[in-house]
């Protein structure tokens, strides 16, 4: 049976459930629902936003996927609060990036992957990316080199190598996301890791690994002993 928020008891109510409570305590379905602020004549905003997550398996990163459009198919579900869907799942996934960054020090490749998969790791298209290091192996700088379609991305060496000497750079992480989910180097990855190592021994510059990134895994060159 349909029942109001507003006749909810008041512990029960998102907004007063965190006020009250604190954030911790509310499930992903009350969160949303503060987003959106009402649900629609037959069902609560929880409710609505519980039909939401079902759709999606209840995983909040299948939800992030999803476009305005997409979300504009739930009943009840408008525009702007759509847009407001997207938008918070943007920001916590913007959040997820910042934090990775913060695991500076490059122990293994695992380290890389932690620190790109929230960057690229669910991207619909190629991006190639790369993490300057110092002596101590911590990351002082990070890179988009080139942002390319479905099937590939082109990068330009020089600049690569330009940036490394802007910051002082000892050594290099190459990385890239592979949108179609498969964890196999191609034939051109392996021709730009050999063209950027050979330069980087021109120039002293230590080429380290390699990795392609998705969003569940990642391949690492230097692992996989094709470095």
């Amino acid at each position: 049976m349909y029942t109001p928020i507003n006749q909810w008891a008041e512990d029960d109510r998102p907004r007063e459930k965190f006020l009250l409570k604190g954030k911790s305590t509310l499930s992903d379905s009350e969160l949303l629902a503060i987003l959106i602020g009402s649900g629609s004549r037959n069902e609560s905003a929880v409710q609505l936003c519980q039909r939401i997550l079902a759709s999606s398996e209840n995983n909040l990163n299948t939800l992030g996927k999803m476009s305005v459009s997409q979300l504009m198919q739930f009943k009840g579900i408008g525009e702007a609060k759509a847009i407001s869907i997207a938008a918070a799942l943007e920001l916590g996934r913007r959040r997820r990036a910042e934090d990775a960054i913060e695991l500076k020090k490059i122990t293994s490749s695992k380290a890389v992957f932690d620190i790109m998969q929230p960057i690229i790791g669910e991207l619909p298209h190629e991006e190639f990316w790369v993490l300057y290091i110092n002596n101590s192996n911590n990351v002082i700088y990070k890179a988009q080199l080139s942002k390319g379609g479905i099937t590939g991305t082109v990068v330009d060496i020089r600049i690569i190598f330009k940036m490394a000497f802007e910051q002082n750079a000892t050594g290099l992480i190459l990385s890239h996301n592979h949108p179609s989910g498969k964890l196999i180097a191609s034939e051109a990855d392996l021709k730009i890791t050999k063209r950027i190592k050979e330069a980087g021994q021109t120039l002293e510059i230590q080429v380290l690994d390699h990795l392609i990134i998705t969003e569940n895994g990642y391949l690492s060159f230097q692992d996989e002993g094709i470095f």
